[in-house]
C-alpha cells in the first residue's frame, strides 16, 4: 500500500521557486510513496463560515478537503510574503481545519518547508504556518526542516532539481514525512 503525501505549494506563481520544490519533491519520492503536488488553491474562496455550510461548501474548498483527507501526510511549500504565510496558503489551512474537530488536518503528518529570497529562507513563514497547523489538529512535524535562502539568486540559473544539495536535502525531507506517514485502509 503506497503512502500518500499530499503537496501544497503557497505560491500562485507559474515559475515559483517553491513549486519547482514541489514538482521535484514529486520525482524523488521513494518507493512506497506517492507524493501529489495539489492544483487548485487560487480558486478556493476566502474562508467565510457562512458559506461553510453542509450542502452549500464551495466546491473547490470541497476538493481540498477531499485531497487532504484522502492522503496520509501533507508537505506544505511556503515562500515568506513580508516575513509571514502567504494568504492561500493560510486560507488553505483555514479550510482545511473546519469542520471543527473533524477538519481534514486532525492527526496527520505535516512538514512545512520551502524558499525565499532573504537570507533566512522563509523561517518565519515556515514557523507561522507550522503555528497554524498545530493549531488546525495537524501533527506538525518540527523536527523536520528545510529553508533554503537566496531564491532569486541561487534558482535564476539552475532548477531546484539540478541543485545537488538541495536533491539531497529534498530526498530526506520526503523519506522523513513518508516514514512518519501510516497508509489508510483504501
Amino acid at each position: 500500500m503506497s503512502v500518500r503525501i499530499l503537496a501544497l505549494v503557497g505560491s500562485l506563481r507559474a515559475g515559483s521557486h517553491n513549486r519547482q520544490l514541489a514538482e521535484t519533491a514529486v520525482k524523488l519520492a521513494p518507493e512506497g510513496a506517492d507524493v501529489q503536488l495539489y492544483e487548485g488553491l487560487a480558486e478556493i474562496p476566502f474562508y467565510n463560515e457562512d458559506i461553510d455550510v453542509e450542502g452549500t461548501v464551495p466546491a473547490a474548498a470541497e476538493r481540498l478537503r477531499e485531497a487532504a483527507g484522502s492522503a496520509d501526510a501533507l508537505l506544505l511549500f511556503t515562500p515568506e510574503y513580508n516575513g509571514t504565510i502567504p494568504a492561500v496558503l493560510k486560507n488553505a489551512i483555514d479550510w482545511l481545519s473546519r469542520p471543527y474537530g473533524a477538519g481534514a488536518l486532525g492527526g496527520k503528518p505535516v512538514a512545512v518547508i520551502g524558499t525565499a529570497f532573504g537570507q533566512y529562507g522563509g523561517v518565519w513563514a515556515q514557523d507561522e504556518a507550522r503555528k497554524a497547523l498545530g493549531i488546525a489538529g495537524a501533527t506538525v512535524l518540527e523536527d523536520i526542516k528545510l529553508s533554503i535562502p537566496g531564491s532569486v539568486t541561487r534558482f535564476a540559473e539552475v532548477h531546484p532539481a539540478d541543485d545537488a544539495e538541495v536533491v539531497a536535502q529534498l530526498t530526506e525531507v520526503v523519506a522523513r514525512v513518508h516514514g512518519q506517514a501510516v497508509p489508510q485502509a483504501a
